[in-house]
């Protein structure tokens, strides 16, 4: 029944597509069957023509669809490696604003949280400032006088995004099941990135602990800053922080007439990200112009924390070794980074992987580096290595597709900004301190501690066959008496080698640490 419900649903969804005439580009509409086209123009009699480009209608058809369609589309619109440069533009509109729900439910909405007498814990309730498609932001105070942001959760949300999960979960197994080449794009793996972001954003309280990491991280990081959240006050579908007092950066007048520096605010936002991602792990995946504000002092504030990304050591080391390597030109290390994190199958060859990589990288060398986007970078690289069986990492995807909303908004503010000299000292003191003796130690023990977990996991791997070998004499398989005296002595060895492998372990470490502090 499940299957069938989402069949419908994903039948609606084409057929939203083909009404905003959205889904196929008219270059290809000649080589489809006649029942396709037939199909297509039922959908749209009656309705008026479409208008704008292929990209313009289908932020359109996916505005109609809803807020986990709009959601999509906001990642659709990093992906020029896929999507032609029409249709990446059309969807780069997609903000996500939305005409905001009545007053009346969101006072309901606090009551049913805080009870009748929310008004002594919240005061000043205003009408909304903002609306997204998932949510809408209040101000108000609280009880001591300090002003708040209240964001609240649209009613039934919860249900329309499971709904629309279900839906584009069920219309991705299809898609690889009917394509298989579309396999390389993992649109599964994609739609599970998008679909997972959307149901965290359905707990407000989990986006306040996305907050609270952000900002002690935030701390850390000059000319940065991210409201506190107030715990006290914070529900599931109730989300209360400090108030931001600043110029969003989408009022691009209002900045030009200002007293900030604006080529300043250029380098601190691509700076910071990048300090976030490398540095800390973890960063704010979702940095268009409509959640980022700059204070009197020039100070750049972050907000909505519904979408954060997440990078490991791995991941981290490879986005900073394949950026260092192009700046150095050093393509052959650029392509052997990619065989050692297992990006590209063994199947190939480095040379030629690097020779690929050559035709990246040769024509940024051609131009200055303010002309030079390192965000097209990334999906030209992307782009090449389809020919070489690389498949799309999820978390790469959601990095990349932050770096350029961060790197357009710095051109916004200056279109002479250099991205490149701004973010290289970053990149740089990174590889330098990962690849040094501090990395090197890191690294050592990190490499000790695996061995320390499998010389535990040794007497259990012993205690485990030892169990399964008595099971199976008591089953009538034949075993000697000396075959499990001969496992007793083992599981009495594997015990001596894990203490052993500790103590060896701790004088690593004491070794390694002398040898580069001392």
């Amino acid at each position: 029944m499940g299957s069938l419900i989402n069949l419908f649903q994903l039948l609606r969804t084409v057929t939203i597509l083909v009404r905003y005439d959205a889904l196929i580009p008219s270059d290809y509409r000649g080589l489809l069957p006649a029942g396709t086209k037939a199909f297509g123009w039922l959908c749209r009699f009656g309705r008026a023509t479409p208008k704008g480009g292929q990209g313009v209608r289908l932020a359109r058809a996916l505005e109609k669809l809803g807020p986990s369609y709009v959601k999509l589309g906001q990642f659709l619109a990093t992906r020029s490696d896929i999507l032609s440069a029409e249709v990446v533009e059309g969807l780069s509109t997609l903000k996500d604003k939305m005409e905001p729900f009545a007053q009346d439910e969101a006072i309901a909405m606090l009551e049913q949280a805080f009870g009748e007498n929310w008004k002594q814990q919240i005061i000043d309730f205003s009408e909304p400032v903002a609306a997204a498609s998932v949510a809408q932001v209040h101000k108000a105070k609280t009880k001591d006088g300090q002003q708040i942001a209240v964001k609240l959760l649209r009613p039934s949300i919860a249900k329309r995004i499971e709904r629309d999960v279900k839906t584009l979960k069920f219309g991705a197994k299809l898609a690889e099941k009917l394509f298989p080449a579309s396999k390389r794009l993992e649109p599964i793996r994609f739609v599970e990135t998008v679909s997972r972001s959307l149901l965290l954003e359905m707990d407000l309280r989990m986006e306040a602990a996305a907050c609270s990491e952000l900002r002690e991280i935030a701390n850390q990081i000059d000319n940065v800053t991210i409201p506190a959240p107030h715990w006290d006050l914070i529900r599931e579908q109730v989300l209360v922080i400090d108030w931001i007092d600043g110029i969003a950066l989408t009022q691009v007048e209002k900045l030009k007439s200002s007293k900030i520096d604006l080529d300043k605010l250029a380098e601190i936002i691509p700076v910071s990200f990048l300090q976030f991602a490398l540095d800390h792990e973890v960063f704010h995946a979702d940095q268009h112009e409509g959640n980022m504000f700059v204070q009197d002092d020039g100070t750049l504030a972050l907000v909505d924390f519904g979408i954060v990304g997440r990078i490991g050591r791995p991941e981290r080391r490879y986005l900073a070794e394949i950026l260092y390597g192009f700046l150095r030109r050093d393509y052959r290390r650029v392509a052997e980074v990619h065989f050692e994190a297992g990006y590209v199958p063994d199947s190939h060859l480095v040379d030629d992987f690097a020779q690929a990589l050559r035709a990246v990288g040769e024509p940024v060398f051609g131009k200055t580096a303010k002309n030079v986007s390192m965000g097209q970078l990334l999906l030209h690289l992307f782009a090449v290595t389809s020919r070489f069986d690389m498949h799309l990492r999820p978390e790469l995807v959601l990095l990349q597709k932050t770096m350029v909303q961060v790197e357009g908004v710095a051109r916004t503010l200056n279109p002479d900004h250099d991205l490149w000299k701004a973010t290289a000292p970053v990149i740089e003191n990174w590889i330098k301190r990962e690849l040094g003796p501090e990395g090197q130690l890191n690294e050592l023990a990190d490499d000790l501690l695996d061995l320390r977990d499998a010389a535990r996991a040794m007497p259990a791997v012993i205690s485990d066959l030892t169990s399964m070998v008595h099971q199976a004499k008591q089953s009538g398989i034949s075993l000697d008496d000396d075959s499990l005296k001969r496992l007793g002595k083992h599981q009495a060895k594997a015990n001596r080698l894990r203490n052993w492998a500790l103590v060896i372990a701790s004088l690593s470490v004491f070794a390694a640490a002398s040898k580069f502090l001392f």
